[in-house]
């Protein structure tokens, strides 16, 4: 084959092994984000409604200064066998397309370059250990009135960004910005 091709095919093969470290490093990342929320309920009525939503999520109440306004809740996210499972299998492909174009540049020690796909399953292992954590949620309610009467209410939220999608779909909320 031809050395350029060859030159060419492993570079790319190279980056392709970046850009799958970085996506599987990614799969653990932290998503946490803040939001405001507008809601036409009532704050006691939504406040209520939250902790009972949170609650049945798997999240427990946990104190807070009495000075604040604040409401957090814990939860545990577990990992996904599922994405351990493809994360695994895409490390071994992709280590399998190194070992093939290292193979063909230095023929000798292909058995030793095959020895390299028993690395894949450290991808799994990375993702099930790191996935795997408490997640809090905290939220603060104000109350939006207008002329003296209750129109509805304000509520800020820092949260997953998976969790805060999940709210939006559950309740009548837009958002304030």
């Amino acid at each position: 084959m031809n050395t350029t091709i060859l030159i060419s095919t492993f570079f790319l093969t190279l980056l392709l092994m970046v850009g799958l470290f970085f996506f599987i490093r990614a799969s653990v990342k932290d998503r946490t984000e803040q939001v405001k929320l507008i809601s036409k309920t009532p704050k006691t009525s939504l406040l209520e409604q939250l902790k009972a939503y949170f609650t049945r999520r798997a999240y427990n109440i946990i104190p807070s200064n009495a000075g604040q306004d604040t409401i957090t809740f814990e939860g545990l996210v577990r990992p996904s066998l599922f994405l351990a499972i493809f994360l695994t299998f895409l490390a071994a492909l992709g280590l399998l397309c190194l070992v093939l174009v290292l193979s063909f540049v230095y023929p000798p020690l292909t058995p030793l370059f095959f020895a390299l796909e028993l690395l894949s399953p450290v991808a799994g292992i990375f993702y099930w250990k790191k996935a795997g954590r408490i997640e809090t949620v905290s939220f603060s309610l104000e109350s939006l009135t207008e002329q003296g009467l209750q129109q509805g209410s304000l509520l800020t939220l820092t949260a997953h960004r998976d969790e805060v999608i999940q709210l939006k779909q559950n309740f009548p909320l837009k958002s304030a910005n």
